[in-house]
């Protein structure tokens, strides 16, 4: 679909990557911050910067005003948002969420549609269209578009491109990077749902200026993404932050994981709605419903919401034990229900998390819109790779 295929930068290594980061999540910034962000000397900023704005990737701002005894101006470098754009799409059970943004992840476009089953032709031909709807929605995006990430829940093998297993497609082994790259002629590349929002959080959100931090995602399922010492943490097979896995319950209910006490076996959207239909005896009912009973003062059902919010609390101290998060931060579809679990949440983290007072816990909406951004910046990131640039 891109008819104008930006040219990559040429001739630059890891300094250039170091440069084009920094200005990325902290610009406009000067040559001078750029050297003391990144730890470079300035000679070698210069020399990394040149390649960058002689590409059309940064430009220079407008002078800063400077006293005259302060050496000569300095022009602030920023990022030239609009010279590539990208897509990012979130595939969940029921429909796929696509945007398009520019360099900064800010999104321009963005579309839903539903998917009508799960399997694989059915959902790269959706993927291939939605696509080619946002795309035709400006002439810039269809020529300076080269890039696409893929957002899927479960385990993903994101260097080969492979879908291992995702439980809500019902998915194994599923080379889905080089399916939709065929069907879309853009560079895809596919990433873990909340690996690739923790991404968008690292760059553009809560994560910006933060060595360390946690990203937890309540909902169909519990997600953890991590960043340490400023590097997004794949682990050795690609599953490092499986949170929705650690066990709170030895004796606890069969996880579909093929363990057993599961944190998902208590806090996930579904657990909690067979809890509730146990609790209530009544098996139609719905969570919506469950959270109107609860709101209103039923017991039986904030008892449910209580013990997932224990094991949610239990979840978090883990990550905070084993990591040492400056800051947690709590999202996902299922925080709509974080009012009613919330406050045995952090009467668990307080109880088991050993220096808990120095890990800041915050929530944030996200809605499945940000999960597509962060897919978007799953390529944003391949773009920044040393051997790319």
């Amino acid at each position: 679909m891109s008819t104008e295929a930006p040219r990559r930068v040429p001739g630059s290594g890891p300094a250039a990557v170091r440069v084009f980061t920094t200005v990325l999540t902290d610009g406009p910034v000067s040559r001078v911050d750029v050297a003391r962000l990144t730890g470079l000397s300035p000679a070698a900023v210069t020399k990394a910067v040149r390649p960058l704005l002689d590409a059309g990737y940064l430009v220079e701002g407008e002078l800063e005003d400077r006293p005259a005894s302060v050496g000569r101006p300095a022009n602030p470098l920023e990022v030239d948002a609009d010279r590539e754009f990208f897509v990012g799409i979130k595939a969940t059970a029921d429909e796929l969420v696509g945007v398009v943004t520019d360099l900064r992840a800010v999104v321009r476009r963005a579309k839903h549609v539903r998917l009508r089953d799960h399997d694989v032709d059915h959902v790269v031909d959706a993927i291939a269209k939605l696509t080619k709807d946002l795309l035709s929605t400006d002439r810039a995006f269809q020529r300076r578009t080269t890039g696409l990430g893929l957002a899927i829940a479960g385990d993903v093998d994101h260097h080969a491109g492979v879908a291992r297993y995702s439980p809500f497609l019902d998915w194994q082994n599923v080379p889905i990077a080089r399916l939709v790259r065929k069907a879309t002629g853009l560079e895809t590349f596919v990433e873990n749902d909340v690996k690739a929002l923790t991404r968008a959080e690292q760059w553009f959100g809560h994560g910006v200026g933060s060595h360390s931090f946690a990203l937890v995602t309540i909902g169909a399922g519990i997600g953890c993404g991590l960043v340490a010492d400023g590097q997004l943490v794949e682990g050795a097979h690609d599953v490092a932050g499986e949170l929705g896995h650690v066990t709170v319950d030895l004796n606890g209910a069969e996880c579909m994981c093929g363990g057993r006490g599961c944190v998902e076996t208590v806090a996930s959207e579904r657990a909690i709605v067979e809890h509730l239909r146990s609790a209530t005896g009544e098996p139609e009912l719905t969570l919506t419903a469950a959270l109107a009973r609860a709101r209103t003062g039923d017991a039986a059902t904030q008892r449910v919401f209580r013990e997932a919010g224990r094991a949610i609390g239990v979840a978090l101290a883990t990550v905070a034990n084993l990591v040492g998060p400056e800051r947690i931060v709590v999202s996902g579809e299922g925080l709509p229900t974080y009012e009613l679990v919330e406050e045995q949440i952090r009467e668990e983290f307080g109880r088991q998390a050993y220096g808990a007072a120095r890990c800041d816990v915050i929530t944030r909406e996200m809605p499945f819109e940000e999960w597509a951004r962060g897919a978007a910046a799953v390529a944003i990131g391949q773009l920044l790779a040393a051997e790319r640039l």
